[in-house]
């Protein structure tokens, strides 16, 4: 019964005498093939353990972290070898890795699709290539792989993690990444041809003309103004996401399935808020853009935005700004689109907002610490109040008063 049913047995009491003249006669059984004993730890390859990393089903990644894995994967087993084993890899060899990760181009993967990683730097160097990786891309590349083996080690594999302290110190200051647009840098790009009068928002937007269209060229800009919110928060929403809440117009940035099934993604659980519509906005047609949106049954608010390859809106609306700040002659360094939210964070502290309402406002977090535990009490701030919070914000440098809404015609 016990062999019937796979559960252990012992040949001796089997193969004992049996007196029992009925027992007797019943046919023993063959005992079961013991299955093989588990590859031991030692003895998993690098690629094997990476494929286990990857499949963890924890794992809830976005096409575009599922892609920054695959080249890190790409890059690992090319350095280190598809037979090595994951406790052969040394801290001299990860050493090794990272230097030779200095010395990559930026974009190699997108640039050098078909070579290998050595090949790839042999080949910038051959042409001089002096546009290298930064070094927070280089720690993403160190963190992606750092993460593989704190993983391994969680999972018995691994004892120790032979990249644990090889992250390179970064000399630009997070905050001196990117800067605010300059005053003259928002003058620029708001008395530009598609705000004052373009052929049309499309390949002619800027050449003056008689065109007033207001679709997503011309409304992305101005609400991450005066909202704070990021490109991909701006270009996911949908027409239902312009809503009323306690009488107050309001966006609400959330993250899961639209109604035509695309997917919307926030940075961080912070970003998931409702942002009051600024009454600037409002002055400008913005509400009146919306109610059109809707009697035409859209569903995305700027569906003439095409997805990118990453299934984001926000890639082609992001190329798209850097050639818009060119031919607007707005250009300048460090500077991009992130920079509205730099404007905006400093309108905050101009109009004396409360860091806490600050921080909810623009879907930041906090740098860990402090009110993280704080922050779980209470239901929040009431739209009234983030009303207030975000009406207060000024710019009082720029002029945008040919934006308001007036008796001319708008081509919606």
């Amino acid at each position: 019964m016990r062999c019937s049913t796979g559960r252990a047995i012992d040949l001796v009491l089997l193969t004992a005498p049996i007196h029992d003249p009925v027992i007797s006669t019943l046919p023993v059984p063959a005992a079961p093939e013991q299955p093989a004993p588990p590859l031991p730890s030692t003895t998993r390859t690098i690629v094997d353990v990476y494929d286990r990393f990857i499949a963890d089903p924890k794992h809830q990644w976005s096409k575009r972290t599922q892609i920054a894995h695959a080249t890190t994967r790409k890059w690992v087993i090319e350095v280190f070898g598809e037979e090595t084993l994951l406790t052969g890899i040394t801290r001299e060899g990860c050493r090794d890795f990272v230097a030779l990760l200095r010395r990559m181009p930026k974009s190699a993967h997108q640039r050098y699709p078909d070579m290998t990683i050595r090949e790839v730097v042999a080949a910038a160097e051959a042409k001089g290539e002096c546009r290298l990786i930064s070094t927070a891309n280089l720690n993403a590349y160190i963190n992606r792989f750092g993460g593989v083996m704190n993983w391994a080690i969680n999972e018995g594999y691994l004892d120790r993690n032979p990249l644990k302290g090889l992250k390179l110190l970064d000399p630009v200051r997070k905050r001196d990444k990117r800067r605010p647009f300059s005053p003259e840098q928002l003058q620029r790009i708001f008395n530009a041809p598609i705000y004052t009068g373009c052929k049309d928002d499309e390949n002619g937007y800027a050449v003056p003309g008689e065109q007033r269209p207001r679709r997503a060229r011309y409304w992305v800009p101005l609400i991450a103004l005066f909202s704070g919110m990021r490109l991909n928060e701006i270009c996911q929403l949908e027409v239902s996401d312009i809503r009323e809440i306690e009488g107050v117009a309001c966006f609400r940035v959330q993250a899961g399935v639209s109604l035509a099934g695309e997917e919307k993604r926030v940075k961080t659980t912070a970003s998931e808020r409702i942002v009051p519509i600024h009454s600037e906005l409002v002055r400008f047609g913005f509400l009146a853009f919306v109610e059109v949106q809707r009697s035409r049954g859209e569903t995305s608010l700027f569906s003439e935005v095409p997805l990118g390859h990453l299934a984001y809106r926000s890639t082609t609306m992001s190329r798209w700004f850097a050639r818009f700040l060119e031919s607007a002659g707005a250009a300048a360094p460090l500077t991009c689109f992130h920079s509205y939210r730099h404007n905006f964070r400093d309108a905050l502290r101009e109009a004396r907002v409360d860091r806490d309402l600050a921080l909810v406002l623009g879907g930041w977090t906090t740098d860990g610490k402090g009110c993280a535990v704080a922050d779980n009490y209470g239901s929040g701030y009431s739209a009234p109040i983030l009303a207030m919070g975000i009406n207060s914000v000024r710019f009082p440098a720029i002029n945008l008063e040919h934006l308001v809404v007036g008796g001319v015609h708008r081509k919606f």
